[in-house]
C-alpha cells in the first residue's frame, strides 16, 4: 500500500528537526496539527548542539517516523504513530499500545513532542534540504518515466506537492517565492490521467525548473559554501538511509518506493557534493577522499531505478557508509566554523 508522507527534517549540524518525508497510504481521519499544551518549544540556531537529533511524533511526517520502522523492524509503525496522534508525552506510544515498553526503551532517546522552532543557517539548511527532497524525488520520477512506469512515477511525483510543499510554505512566502504548488498539482493530475500526454515533459520541465527556482532564493554563497552544503547533504543523506531501511524487509526490497525515494536522495546528495569537491578537498583532502569513496560505494546500492530481486547491501551496511560521509563532512563543517570564528 502506497502511503503518503513527508519530512519534518533533522538537520544535521543542530541538534535537533523534524524531518518531513514520503511513503504513499491513507491518511488518518485526524490528520490535523495536534494540540499539545504541554508541548514546550526549542529553538534550535546553527550553533546548538544536543547530543542526538530527536523526533517529534506529533508533527513528523511518515519518512522521519520511518527510523523508528527501520530501528524496531515493525511493519507500518509509521503508520500506526501517525494515527494515534496527538501526544501528551513519548510514554504515550506505550499507553496508546502503538508499541510495548520494550520497544519504547530502545528509541526514547531519539522521541520528543517539542515543538522545534528553527533560526539562523539552521532554518536555512532544513529549507534547501527539503528542496533537495523534493529533487530526489523528480529525479526518480523522471527515471520512471523514461522507463514507461507512469504508476510507479506517479508517487514520486505527488509527495512534493502533498508532504513537503505544506510543509515549507511558510518558508516559500517569507523568502518571497513564487507559488509553484499549482505546476506540481498540475504535473501529478496528468501524469495520473494521461501519461503519455506530450504535456507531461513540459510540465515535468516546468516543475523542476520551479524548485530551482526556489533553491534559488538562498543566496549564491551560501548555496556553494562547503560547511553549509554539507550539512544539507548530511540531512539528505539522513532520510536516504532511514528510507532504505524501511524499503527492506526479511532480506527483500519489500517496498519500491521506499527504495527509489532513498536512491532520488542519494543521487542528489552525490550532485551537491560534486559542486563543492574541489573546495572540499583543497581544504581537507583525507576527507574528502573518504567522501568521494563512500559516494561511490553507496550509489551502487542502487543499481536501477526498478529494485533488483536481492537488495546489494543490508541496511546496516548502508548505514555505515553513511556515517562516513556524514563524520568526515562534519570535519569539514567544524573546520569551517572554527576559521569563521577566528
Amino acid at each position: 500500500m502506497i502511503k503518503p508522507r513527508y519530512i519534518c527534517l533533522a538537520v544535521a549540524a543542530c541538534a535537533i528537526v523534524s524531518l518531513s518525508s514520503c511513503t504513499g497510504g491513507t491518511q488518518t481521519a485526524d490528520n490535523t496539527q495536534p494540540v499539545v499544551t504541554s508541548q514546550a518549544t526549542e529553538t534550535i540556531t546553527h550553533s546548538s548542539h544536543s547530543g542526538k537529533a530527536r523526533i517529534n511524533i506529533n508533527t513528523a511526517i511518515l519518512s522521519e517516523l520511518d527510523k523508528f520502522e527501520a530501528k524496531l523492524g515493525v511493519p507500518a509503525l509509521s503508520n500506526k504513530i501517525q494515527a494515534s496522534r496527538p501526544y501528551g508525552s513519548p510514554e504515550d506510544l506505550v499507553s496508546k499500545k502503538v508499541i510495548t515498553q520494550e520497544q519504547f526503551d530502545q528509541i526514547k532517546d531519539i522521541v520528543t513532542v517539542q515543538e522545534v522552532v528553527l533560526t539562523g543557517e539552521a532554518k536555512d539548511v532544513d529549507y534547501m534540504t527539503k528542496m533537495g527532497l523534493m529533487k530526489g524525488h523528480l529525479l526518480v520520477a523522471q527515471e520512471l518515466l523514461d522507463n514507461n512506469q507512469a504508476k510507479q512515477a506517479e508517487p514520486h511525483i505527488g509527495h512534493p506537492v502533498e508532504e513537503i510543499y505544506i510543509d515549507v510554505e511558510e518558508q516559500l512566502n517569507e523568502r518571497q517565492v513564487k507559488e509553484f504548488k499549482t505546476t506540481l498539482v498540475g504535473l501529478q493530475e496528468l501524469v495520473k490521467s494521461n501519461p503519455k500526454n506530450a504535456k507531461v515533459k513540459t510540465n515535468f520541465t516546468a516543475s523542476v525548473e520551479a524548485v530551482d527556482g526556489a533553491i534559488a532564493a538562498l543566496p549564491e554563497a551560501q548555496r556553494t559554501k562547503p560547511g553549509f552544503v554539507l550539512q544539507v547533504i548530511n540531512s539528505l543523506l539522513d532520510a536516504a538511509n532511514s528510507e532504505y531501511g524501511a524499503a527492506i524487509a526479511n532480506g527483500k526490497i519489500a517496498e519500491a518506493i521506499e527504495y527509489q525515494d532513498s536512491r532520488g536522495f542519494v543521487i542528489y546528495a552525490q550532485e551537491l557534493y560534486k559542486g563543492i569537491a574541489t573546495q572540499v578537498e583543497q581544504s581537507n583532502p583525507e576527507a574528502h577522499k573518504a567522501i568521494e569513496t563512500s559516494f561511490t560505494e553507496l550509489t551502487k546500492v542502487w543499481p536501477s531505478v526498478i529494485p533488483p530481486t536481492q537488495p546489494v547491501k543490508t541496511p546496516d551496511e548502508v548505514t555505515q557508509m553513511v556515517r562516513t560521509i556524514e563524520l568526515n563532512a562534519q570535519k569539514v563543517i567544524d573546520q569551517s566554523s572554527t576559521k569563521a570564528q577566528r
